[in-house]
């Protein structure tokens, strides 16, 4: 899960990472009343879950309440990159003498963490990554030792940041652990004119598996940028993910519901479909009710023209799927209106098959093997529909 930069703000500085005063405004009025309270030179900064804030005008740096209100009012209701401004970030602004780059990652593929640190912060750091490498220090980090002041001072000595930059290290790493992150960002990490060291941006994604541990990260959920459908299939207790595609696709365990994933997107070539729509796991031990949550989550989806339902009976048996499919539909009604391929096998595959023959519901089509169900759910979202 992403957070705000206001969010990320509120953890580092409750954390001890240093970080300037500030708070959000959702009108133009607010916005200059916090610039009134921070002394008049603030930087307002748009609120949304994407880069390339900078670039699109949504960050300003302002000298007085009357242009913080004004810089408010351009940002307020910008669209960046699909992600629509519903808020600002106002902050004292820093007198910057040097900007660095310090993150702290899950390095998956070496299963451990990573520090990464740049003396070239303050720009994309993909840029700097790939135009110099070597100003970019990789430094692996010990899950069982963690970061303490000894390590901080290598961590910046051998990126070259100053020494003061250590103790908002250390800080930075308690955030990670604390609060179950896989990535903590600061770009940029500032020196300011008088020496101290300053956190002026973050970036924070938190383990959603954690999130038992963390009550309080439910708070940061809720927002007006969140999927509507996204949102209902979390309050559903669904593991649900939004794509760009035409084609619905519902399975039981994540391994097939990536392979299910690559076959539809292999089909939708084919028959000139887009792809698939989201990815969605039902579980290992799914019950009924929650195949119906899922394909109702999913035909609510205006995008989708067709849905892909692919199980494989094991401690979820096929007749509890086709029982949950058939409940779905006459929950559903008339808002059910698009055509779904169902591929069973395994555990009570013949009594599944059974239920969903004998429904005869017309909009169910069976498919014997999982290529051949992507294929018919790839051509039935591709086909022109009926006038």
């Amino acid at each position: 899960m992403d957070l705000f930069e206001h969010e990320a703000r509120d953890l580092f500085e409750r954390h001890h990472v240093p970080v300037p005063r500030g708070k959000v405004a959702v009108t133009p009025e607010e916005a200059r009343a916090i610039a009134v309270e921070l002394g008049g030179s603030v930087v307002v900064k748009a609120q949304v879950k994407t880069g390339g804030r900078g670039k699109a005008g949504g960050v300003k740096v302002v000298h007085s309440p009357d242009d913080a209100e004004q810089a408010a009012e351009d940002i307020l209701g910008m669209d960046i990159k699909g992600h629509r401004v519903h808020e600002v970030l106002v902050t004292e602004a820093s007198a910057i003498a040097e900007e660095y780059y310090l993150s702290f990652l899950l390095d998956r593929a070496e299963r451990t963490f990573l520090a990464m640190a740049s003396a070239e912060g303050g720009m994309d750091i993909e840029t700097v990554a790939a135009a110099k490498p070597e100003a970019l220090t990789r430094i692996p980090v010990d899950p069982r030792t963690g970061v303490d002041r000894a390590s901080a001072r290598r961590i910046v000595e051998t990126a070259g940041l100053p020494e003061t930059a250590a103790d908002a290290v250390v800080a930075l790493w308690n955030v990670f652990v604390a609060e179950d992150a896989t990535l903590v960002e600061v770009n940029p990490l500032v020196q300011t004119t008088v020496g101290t060291v300053v956190a002026v941006d973050g970036k924070v994604t938190l383990d959603a598996n954690a999130a038992f541990r963390h009550p309080a990260h439910a708070d940061f959920v809720d927002s007006p940028d969140e999927d509507p459908l996204e949102r209902r299939a979390r309050e559903a207790g669904l593991n649900y993910v939004k794509l760009d595609g035409d084609i619905g696709v519902i399975g039981n365990g994540a391994g097939l519901v990536m392979s299910t994933l690559d076959v539809v997107a292999a089909a939708a070539v084919d028959a000139g479909a887009v792809g698939p729509a989201n990815f969605l796991d039902i579980g290992g031990g799914a019950s009924a009710e929650i195949m119906a949550a899922g394909l109702g989550v999913i035909l609510g989806d205006p995008q989708v023209r067709s849905v892909f339902v692919n199980v494989f009976g094991g401690i979820t048996a096929c007749d509890a799927v086709a029982d949950g499919i058939v409940r779905a539909l006459a929950q559903l009604g008339d808002r059910a209106a698009k055509p779904i391929v169902v591929r069973l096998d395994g555990n009570n595959v013949a009594e599944g098959r059974r239920i969903l023959v004998e429904a005869a519901h017309p909009l169910v089509t069976l498919a014997d093997t999982m290529d051949d169900a992507a294929g018919a759910a790839a051509k039935l979202a591709a086909a022109e529909p009926e006038a």
